[in-house]
């Protein structure tokens, strides 16, 4: 069978492509960036979803397609992504282009409660994509998914394991209760309603068995994790808005944190839901979280992970601030101070400019780093400086090495945070 994965490199569309093409399917995977992994899916689409907003741009890639699932989905605007271009605009021309493709078997991704109340613009497109599929001539089959936890992390799933790594947890107030369901469930019943006798025209809640705050999921992880339970600290209303609001600005630069005030409008509603359906059209019966964890022991990766969560958004603060500073500083209250290095190495007239080059190249390195999509570009800029100050400073002013601050070694250390950063960077 030929199937179309839009949204493949997400979480749900990449587990998805895999097992598909595991089972000898044709997987086409269209996303904006590429995968991850060679091995799946079978052929890859670059597509930009958001700007694929008419049926024409959809046909050419519709060809001999036997199932589309549709994947794509983002949390909240942002200057890289669109919910309303992605969610409703974009699945239009989708189902559109397959009623023209004689593409009958559409499976398309929602989110559980969005029927029941739409909080922030995720929900209110989600909802619009759904009643747009509903109102095509094609057999449809809408998921709607609580909270997708899994092997695999991204999002809220590696939000949750980054909170159970805190010893001090801080439990954000008006959070709704959740009932997690399991990535390879979801999967399994993509796998089901792919068969063209599968029952169509039916919208599932996906919802795992059981209701729980998300304290307490973070608690499940810790424990499987083999940490004891952590303590809980109960942020006021002003402190879990302002993190919120961190998330947002954050989101400003390309970044794509879990924690934004879209985030916090649709968790006060919960993610809840009967998945008595499901298993009655199905026969899969949803996992609680402790059990599919104890099929999977935690290893080594899962607790660096963890881990290294919360570390990541210090480190790639910490880092523009550190180049961009270091800039304004050489060009302001230092210039003095890296003028007579420079004249102490034999610059002479050129030492002037040399601190000002200098200082540009600093902030222009610090500046690529905080820009999510030229982040990589940054550290490898900030490493070519770093070893151009060590080789230029020993050949230079040798004497650096052994002053009393060591300002030639502490390069090292700079040195291996940005490796670290670089092991890092990459969400999914």
């Amino acid at each position: 069978m030929k199937v179309l994965v839009a949204g493949a490199t997400g979480l749900i569309g990449s587990s998805i492509c895999a097992r598909l093409a595991s089972e000898g399917h044709q997987v086409i995977g269209v996303s904006r960036g590429r995968p991850k992994s060679a091995l799946a899916p079978t052929e890859f689409v670059p597509l930009d979803i958001a700007r694929a907003v008419e049926p024409e741009d959809w046909l050419p890639h519709l060809r001999g397609v036997d199932v589309v699932v549709n994947c794509a989905g983002v949390l909240q605007d942002s200057a890289r992504e669109k919910t309303r271009e992605i969610h409703r605009d974009a699945a239009l021309a989708l189902f559109m282009a397959c009623e023209r493709a004689d593409v009958r078997r559409v499976i398309h991704f929602s989110a559980i409660g969005v029927d029941r109340a739409q909080p922030s613009s995720f929900s209110t497109t989600k909802l619009e994509g759904d009643e747009a599929l509903m109102a095509r001539d094609l057999d449809w089959v809408i998921l709607r998914p609580s909270v997708v936890l899994g092997r695999p992390v991204y999002g809220a799933s590696a939000l949750v394991r980054g909170l159970a790594a805190l010893p001090i947890l801080p439990s954000m107030p008006g959070t709704g209760r959740l009932q997690v369901v399991q990535l390879d469930d979801i999967v399994s019943t993509v796998s089901f309603f792919l068969d063209a006798d599968a029952p169509s025209g039916v919208a599932i809640e996906l919802a795992g068995p059981e209701t729980m705050t998300m304290d307490e999921v973070a608690g499940v992880y810790r424990k499987w994790m083999g940490w004891r339970p952590a303590k809980l600290l109960r942020l006021p209303d002003w402190a879990a808005s302002m993190l919120y609001r961190l998330g947002d600005f954050a989101s400003l630069f390309g970044w794509r944190p879990p924690m934004r005030t879209n985030a916090a409008k649709e968790i006060t509603r919960g993610a809840v839901g009967d998945p008595s359906r499901w298993t009655a059209l199905t026969g899969i019966r949803p996992r609680s979280l402790a059990a599919a964890l104890a099929a999977q022991p935690a290893t080594v990766q899962d607790k660096w992970f963890a881990k290294l969560y919360f570390v990541k958004p210090v480190m790639f603060v910490i880092l523009p601030i550190f180049w961009i500073g270091t800039g304004v500083v050489s060009l302001t209250i230092g210039w003095g101070t890296g003028v007579g290095l420079m004249q102490s190495t034999g610059a002479g007239v050129l030492s002037g400019p040399a601190v000002v080059a200098g200082a540009l190249a600093d902030m222009v390195a610090g500046a690529l780093i905080a820009w999510r999509p030229t982040a990589r570009l940054g550290l490898h800029a900030a490493i070519l400086i770093s070893l151009f100050y060590l080789i230029t400073g020993s050949i230079l002013r040798p004497d650096l090495w052994y002053e009393p601050l060591g300002p030639l070694l502490k390069i090292f250390p700079i040195l291996a945070c940005h490796f670290a950063a670089l092991a890092i960077l990459d969400e999914r």
